[in-house]
Formats: C-alpha cells, sequence, structure tokens
C-alpha cells in the first residue's frame, strides 16, 4: 500500500551483525517512515486494508464489491444509497532532533624542556705572601697573637616551580531559532458529477 501510494521502499542485504545498528541509524537520518502509524492513519481516513484498496483490485465499476476472501460480487442490481468517500490529506509537520558532530575538550599533561640562564657570583679567598723589608711600627703590634679569616661564597641556582591559571576552557550551548518551510505535496479526492438530467454537464470540486 506505501509503494502503491508514492512511497520508495529500500532494501539492504549482506548486512553482518555488526552493521546492522549502524544502518538503521543511517535510513532513520534520512527519513524513514512509522508503517504502524502510517497504517492508522490512512485507517481513520477509511482505508480498509490493501485487499480492499484500488491498487490491489484495479479498476472497478460502480456496480462491483469485493469480498473478504478477494470475490467480486455485482451490486448493480441493489437498492439504497451509495456514497463515495471525500478524502484529503493533511499535512503534520514534526521535529526531531538531529546530531550535527560534537565537541570534546580533553585535558592532559605535557612535560617539555625548558632553560633559564641566570648569573651566578663566587667568592674566593686568595692566600698572599709578599716579602718585606721596613722597621716595626705601633700599627704593626708585634708579638700578639691574631688571627685573620675570610670565607668564601659560592652562588648556586635554586629552582622552584609555581603553577599559575594562564587561560580557560569551558563549553557553552546556545540555541537558535530559525523558520523553516516545509514544502510538501497532499492529496484529495475530487469529484466530477455529469448530471444526464441538463443539457450541460457540471464539474463540482
Amino acid at each position: 500500500e506505501g509503494l502503491s501510494r508514492g512511497g520508495v521502499l529500500v532494501t539492504v542485504t549482506g548486512l553482518t551483525a555488526a552493521h546492522y545498528d549502524q544502518v538503521l541509524d543511517i535510513l532513520d537520518d534520512e527519513g524513514t517512515v512509522d508503517l504502524a502509524e502510517r497504517e492508522e492513519s490512512w485507517r481513520s481516513e477509511g482505508w480498509g486494508g490493501y485487499e480492499v484498496s484500488p491498487h490491489a483490485t484495479g479498476a472497478r465499476t460502480v456496480g462491483s464489491a469485493v469480498g473478504a476472501d478477494g470475490s467480486y460480487a455485482d451490486t448493480s442490481s441493489r437498492t439504497g444509497d451509495e456514497s463515495i468517500p471525500i478524502v484529503e490529506e493533511q499535512l503534520r509537520v514534526g521535529k526531531r532532533d538531529t546530531s550535527h558532530g560534537r565537541v570534546r575538550v580533553r585535558a592532559y599533561t605535557v612535560e617539555e624542556p625548558v632553560s633559564e640562564t641566570v648569573s651566578l657570583r663566587e667568592d674566593r679567598v686568595e692566600l698572599e705572601r709578599r716579602p718585606v723589608d721596613r722597621a716595626v711600627t705601633d700599627v704593626d703590634t708585634a708579638f700578639q697573637d691574631r688571627t685573620v679569616e675570610a670565607e668564601e661564597y659560592v652562588e648556586e641556582a635554586v629552582v622552584s616551580k609555581e603553577a599559575r591559571v594562564v587561560e580557560e576552557i569551558s563549553l557553552r550551548k546556545t540555541s537558535d531559532t530559525r523558520q523553516e518551510t516545509v514544502t510538501d505535496s497532499v492529496r484529495h479526492t475530487e469529484v466530477e458529477i455529469d448530471d444526464e438530467r441538463s443539457d450541460t454537464p457540471y464539474t463540482t470540486r
């Protein structure tokens, strides 16, 4: 019935269990039809099943009817009123979420070598002995115990580390609303009435 109403049937063969869900996702992204929902919609419009559909039974004369077993009966001699259902399709536009990709931020630690140049000072003590020949003065303080000392100093590089926050990265979702016009076609039943009681036939739609 779906094919006879202009639908398209897609068949995928040679599938493995690993590809089954992937193929279903691809078909769903392209807009598959819920057959149970479509059937319910058709039946609400008066459809009685494919066995009585004009696509299955072919062209029918006004005076014939199809039975449950597929047989045809002549009803031209029946009495009573006969009616033709006027069917009109209505367009219903829904919405669904479709993934357009994702953004993932992953933080990890990377260690890289760095170098820094620093000037270091060294204080060294050198012992000097030089020969002299002069008379002793009061400044020399002869024959007294004396101690003279000097200490060497050497600067060494000291490394310390400080962790500082230099940038922040976050994900923020924003939503925009856009208008989209959906164009499709709907079908309806048109009735042409030939009134043989008048000289000029007319058409009512």
